[in-house]
Order: structure tokens, then C-alpha cells, then sequence
């Protein structure tokens, strides 16, 4: 079974990378395209890439994730995000390839005190969210055979992610200060990579879309000292309010999602963020030694 990956060289893509060198996917036939590669916000690349390979499924992470340059580069982040997951629906579609596209916990507001729903209305405040609501939309209208996985805090040892900063900052300063008031699921890419490897192999026709992170519920600042007690980092960590720290994009203050839907259609037991970070900075300790 083929399967084309987008956006290799990104956080997810390296993550997928990994478990196919470690051999989690020996009956698995995975062909890797960064952006440079394969640029999905140009149609006839992309109908070139599916048409022209027999694809069952391609893994799209591709994507425009920094939130606060999207409000400031609001065509190349619409580019990527819209046009790119549309061109891939529309040429998934002609060459019968499932997608597997991943979407974001910023699709919603953040105005709820409840876990959030696949179906509750998204309302994003910020550019970037809108952008991967309409990414999504592009897909929907377009394609059948998908799968959109929302998911948050994603991190891991490779890319550019919160751990990754954090740890950087620990090795630099005395004392560091996070906000408090966003909450919401630090996800390990590990842990979403295996659960799109789960519904590959499982051969799954129960298209639609779906919330996963890790268990559980924190605050940055929450995340940030899980961080440094885990790896022994010893710095003076202060809670601050998001209106200290003012950033060009808004967060949702509330993003924790309710993975019911996905954990009961494929019978998934998914890890606590805690077990899984002490997962992740071993990993990050074994490349960065």
C-alpha cells in the first residue's frame, strides 16, 4: 500500500519519517515529499504527484502553522492552508486516494468551559484558524474519502515546537514567565502519527472528522514546568495573564477537545500528556546528546 506524505520536512512529517526507519510500518510503502518537492498549492504539481502514482492514501502535513506570521501574511498562509488542501482533495478525489489531513484545535473560539465537540459551530478568532477551517471546508466539498484530525499543543523532538523552546530557554535563563489562562492538551506527534498509522491499517471507510490530543488538561505554564522538573532544568518559572505577554494573533483561551468520537470508532486507549512528554524528552535527549 503506497502512501504519500506532504510536508516531510516539517515537525509531523519528521515524526512519520521516524517510525518508518524504526520499522513501525513494514507492510507500508511511505513516499515523503517536502514542500520544496512537492508544492501543494500548485494544481497541476499536485494532480501530477496523485494521478501519476497509484496512492491509497496521502498523509497531508503541509501546512501554514505559524500563528502569529498568518496575521501578517495572510496570502501565503490562505495559499497553503485553502488552496493547498484543496488542490489535494480535488486531485485525491480523480486519483481515488483517501487524504488524511490535519487540522487544529484553533478552528474554535475558545469561548466554551466544555471540551469541544467534532460538530460544535467553529468560530476562529485569528487568521490562521480561519484559514485551516476553510482548509477543512475545501476538503469536505470536495472529496468523500477523508479523514480530518483536529488536534492541539502539538509537539515533539523534532521541528519547531513549545518543548523544544522551552528546553532552549531553560539552558539560557534563570528565570522564565508563561501564561497561565490558555488551557488546553500539549499532544505528542508520536502519539497522532501512530493513531493515523491505527486507521490506515485498519482499512477504516468511517470518513469524517475527528479530535485527538494526549489525556488530560494544562496551562502552558502547567506544560512549561512539567518540562523543566522532567528534565531537571532549574529555572524560576512565573505565571503570568496572556494581556503581559501580548502576541500579534489571539489564542483561544479554552481549547481542550473531547476525543470520544475517535477513541469509540477505533477503539483507541490514548496516553496522559505527562506519560507521553516523558516519552518525548527522552527522545529529544537521544538526538541531542
Amino acid at each position: 500500500m503506497k502512501i504519500l506524505v506532504t510536508g516531510a520536512s516539517g515537525q509531523l512529517g519528521s515524526t512519520f519519517k521516524s517510525l518508518v526507519s524504526g520499522g513501525h510500518a513494514k507492510d507500508l510503502d511511505f513516499v515523503f515529499k517536502s514542500s520544496s518537492e512537492l508544492d501543494i498549492t500548485d494544481f497541476d504539481e499536485v494532480r501530477t504527484e496523485l494521478v501519476s502514482s497509484d496512492y491509497a492514501y496521502c498523509i497531508n502535513c503541509a501546512a501554514f502553522t505559524n500563528v502569529d506570521k498568518a496575521e501578517a501574511e495572510n496570502d501565503l498562509a490562505y495559499k497553503v492552508n485553502v488552496t493547498g488542501a484543496r488542490n489535494l482533495a480535488m486531485n485525491c478525489n480523480e486519483s481515488k486516494t483517501v487524504l488524511i489531513h490535519i487540522s487544529t484545535d484553533f478552528v474554535f473560539d475558545g469561548f466554551l468551559n466544555t471540551p469541544y465537540l467534532e460538530e460544535d459551530i467553529a468560530r476562529p478568532i485569528g487568521f490562521y484558524g480561519d484559514t485551516k477551517y476553510k482548509g477543512e471546508r475545501a476538503i469536505i466539498n470536495n472529496l468523500e474519502e477523508h479523514f480530518i484530525i483536529r488536534t492541539s499543543w502539538l509537539y515533539s523532538e523534532f521541528g519547531h515546537n513549545f518543548m523544544k523552546t522551552m528546553l532552549k530557554l531553560g539552558a539560557e535563563r534563570d528565570e522564565l514567565s508563561v501564561v497561565y489562562d490558555q488551557v488546553g492538551t500539549p499532544t505528542y506527534a508520536l502519539d497522532l502519527a501512530n493513531v493515523v498509522l491505527h486507521i490506515i491499517k485498519a482499512h477504516s471507510i468511517e470518513y469524517g472528522v475527528y479530535n485527538y490530543s494526549n489525556e488530560g488538561v494544562a496551562s502552558w505554564y502547567d506544560f512549561a514546568k512539567a518540562i523543566f522538573d522532567d528534565y531537571k532544568i532549574d529555572i524560576d518559572l512565573k505565571p503570568i495573564l496572556s494581556t503581559e505577554y501580548p502576541m500579534p494573533a489571539e489564542r483561544p483561551k479554552f481549547s481542550v477537545l473531547d476525543k470520544s468520537k475517535i477513541k469509540n470508532t477505533f477503539g483507541l486507549e490514548i496516553p496522559h500528556w505527562k506519560d507521553s512528554l516523558k516519552v518525548a524528552l527522552k527522545a529529544y535527549s537521544k538526538i541531542n546528546i
